[in-house]
């Protein structure tokens, strides 16, 4: 099976390459076959160039799309190049390739379309700051609402799509601050969703884009977003 590793990326050169290198230390089992795709949201720094000198697919946006813009640019090959599976990592470098593995065995045992790998189930790694956690809590209710199931990690970027879930997003995929908007949307679809318990790290370089005034912006637009979703006719 062929899986594709989609890293958004805007201004993570710092970052980058110690991401890369322990994805290719990265075992599997034998029936994966693991490849590398860095979509380059228009950086400001050298990413770009970084990521030409490492062992990946570079899609270079001429435009920045944000992140969902990126990760459906990412998507979309995925879907052209006819991959089995997608995987969305941060380029940031919080989510440690080795909990990889947890996200491949929950398919495997729910055969879920798509998989959130989750900060908050076991409690343990990086938690996030006090007032992120407030946010987190408040879409993990408002996605109960408007879905009817419980996932605790709505924000996280640490996601794994099957072929369905990969041909929906190619199609239509949220454009900004995506993950809460789109477990509405792919609930809607009728698509599985599951959760599992992953580890994650502080950032190892680069800025959250969400930071002071920007989090209450956030929690307005995608609140909004999720409302429109819900409402969209399907």
């Amino acid at each position: 099976m062929k899986i594709l590793i989609i890293i958004p990326c805007f201004n993570e050169q710092a970052s980058l390459p110690n991401l890369i290198a322990d994805l290719e230390r990265l075992t599997l089992p034998e029936k994966y076959r693991l490849q590398l795709c860095v979509v380059n949201d228009c950086s400001t720094d050298n990413t770009s160039n970084v990521a030409q000198k490492l062992n990946v697919t570079l899609l270079d946006l001429p435009v920045n799309l944000g992140i969902g813009g990126a990760v459906q640019s990412g998507l979309k090959y995925a879907l052209l190049n006819n991959y089995d599976l997608a995987v969305q990592m941060d380029g940031d470098g919080q989510h440690p390739p080795a909990e990889l593995q947890k996200m491949i065995d929950c398919y495997e045992k729910t055969g879920a379309s798509l998989v959130i790998g989750s900060r908050f189930l076991i409690k343990e790694g990086f938690q996030s700051s006090f007032l992120r956690r407030l946010g987190i809590t408040y879409f993990h209710l408002l996605n109960k609402f408007f879905t009817g199931k419980s996932i605790y990690d709505s924000t996280s970027g640490f996601r794994l799509f099957d072929k369905k879930a990969i041909e929906l997003s190619a199609r239509y995929y949220p454009d900004d601050y995506p993950e809460p908007e789109s477990l509405v949307f792919f609930s809607k679809a009728g698509l599985a969703i599951q959760e599992t318990p992953v580890i994650m790290v502080h950032r190892t370089g680069g800025q959250s884009s969400i930071r002071s005034f920007t989090s209450f912006y956030y929690c307005v637009k995608v609140t909004l977003a999720m409302f429109f979703s819900f409402i969209r006719k399907s």
